[in-house]
């Protein structure tokens, strides 16, 4: 069985195929092949050693295939169910893995393999930064960073549906046009101007009800500029870097701020989360809240090219590994 594998930190290629035999699952276990496979920026920070991982290591938390066999134990699933997952163990990035039973959700009808698996970490995200890191209400100003991106596909439109007035920024003007289809009210191009001056010419000062940031240093103290007294601020990704100081003084204090660092862990931490989390997604889908459109397709021997096109910002959209 084919998995790609890191022995080193490092760049796109420490990712290596090798051919393993993965063995059975134990009492509460399944064993799935994986018919698809999220990519997602989780994953470059694993494989960089931002957030270390254990070496030798799998890479990868998100998938979506068919249970082939279960464990002695196992009272959730049968085999021929098809389910999804993001969350460790880590090693996604194969043709079949195991995993414990209670880390996985059933896939409905009217949900593709491919969608399921680009899907599942991103829209649990959006679920939780939508409704319970800051439950948006209707009429609420939000600031989402990387608006053309594959989260930004999801929460945008998501937080467009809930009432909000979403400001996107991008990157470029090709995704300029991406940032508004996938939702945004207004479009803000941070390459050729200064966010924090075109929000206040959009709302005025210190306006901002939430900012959505995942982008980290480049627009981290910005961001804090731009938000209203009382604003919050989440904080949930490092596209750019880590954020690693906060002023408390400066930067929260002065405006009486809240501030956030939320993770997809922090938020799944029961299985019944988990699980009502995955069916808000789901049924977001199905209703037609967001819509999914995989913006690229990899073989798992060009695993290293996707993180390298993910990296450079090529992607517009969920993108995923076919193994």
């Amino acid at each position: 069985m084919k998995s790609i594998k890191i022995e080193k930190f490092g760049g796109p290629e420490v990712l290596k195929i090798q051919h393993i035999d993965i063995g059975k699952p134990a009492p509460k276990e399944v064993t799935i092949k994986n018919n698809s496979i999220g990519l997602n920026f989780i994953d470059i920070y694993h494989r960089t050693g931002l957030y270390p991982i254990p070496l030798p290591s799998g890479i990868g938390l998100e998938a979506c295939g068919v249970i082939e066999e279960v464990g002695s134990e196992v009272s959730l699933f049968k085999v021929g169910d098809r389910v999804t997952h993001a969350s460790m163990p880590i090693g996604a990035y194969s043709e079949k893995q195991i995993m414990p039973e209670d880390k996985l959700v059933s896939v409905p009808d009217g949900i593709s393999d491919e969608v399921a698996s680009c899907i599942t970490l991103k829209g649990i995200t959006a679920e939780y930064l939508l409704h319970r890191a800051y439950p948006l209400k209707k009429g609420d100003k939000v600031l989402y960073h990387a608006a053309a991106g594959a989260l930004g596909q999801i929460l945008c439109p998501w937080a467009n549906a809930l009432g909000a007035e979403v400001v996107g920024t991008v990157g470029s003007k090709a995704k300029e046009k991406i940032a508004k289809k996938n939702g945004c009210h207004h479009v803000i191009n941070y390459s050729e101007n200064d966010f924090v001056k075109e929000v206040e010419k959009i709302f005025g000062k210190n306006s901002i009800d939430v900012v959505y940031d995942g982008v980290g240093t480049k627009t981290f103290k910005g961001s804090i500029e731009t938000l209203k007294i009382r604003g919050m601020m989440v904080a949930f990704g490092n596209a750019s870097g880590y954020v690693d100081t906060l002023d408390i003084k400066k930067d929260i204090n002065a405006k009486g701020l809240f501030f956030t660092r939320p993770s997809i862990a922090h938020y799944t931490v029961k299985r019944e989360e988990l699980v009502e989390s995955a069916k808000k997604v789901f049924d977001a889908i199905l209703t037609k809240k967001f819509t999914v459109e995989i913006s690229k397709k990899y073989a798992l021997k060009d695993a290293a090219q996707a993180h390298k096109d993910l990296e450079a910002r090529l992607l517009t959209g969920p993108a995923v590994i076919i193994p």
